[in-house]
């Protein structure tokens, strides 16, 4: 216990630097998008990094006859899909900026963070 006290500027320095490069790696997975799809692509989604969806395309077949059970189940499907991309980028973003830091708990908080484990 004493040797972690003695350890805080470290333990706080680090916890700075993760902080401002969470911070950068966030904006970035922002603008990266993740697709997903269901039904042979009937239905398609795109989603950004932070769990953004951007965009819903939906067959236009489907419409015109009327399958509205169908987009009711393949919708979420693909949101799914799509969203499971942007987390598992995510959390491969956070582990690499987490990478070497020495900060007690910090796989628990990022896995909580992230919807992983707890």
């Amino acid at each position: 216990m004493l040797k972690d006290l003695l350890n805080l500027p470290q333990l706080f320095r680090q916890i700075e630097a993760f902080g401002g490069r969470y911070k950068e790696t966030m904006n970035r997975l922002r603008t990266e998008r993740f697709a997903g799809a269901s039904g042979g692509s009937l239905v398609e989604v795109q989603v950004n990094g932070v769990g953004e969806v951007l965009q819903v395309r939906i067959d236009p077949r489907l419409i015109e006859r009327k399958e509205l059970e169908m987009i009711q189940d393949l919708l979420p499907a693909a949101i799914n899909q799509a969203l499971e991309k942007g987390r598992q980028a995510q959390m491969q973003a956070v582990q690499e900026i987490t990478a070497g830091m020495d900060v007690p708990g910090i796989s628990k908080v990022m896995d909580s963070m992230l919807g992983g484990a707890p």
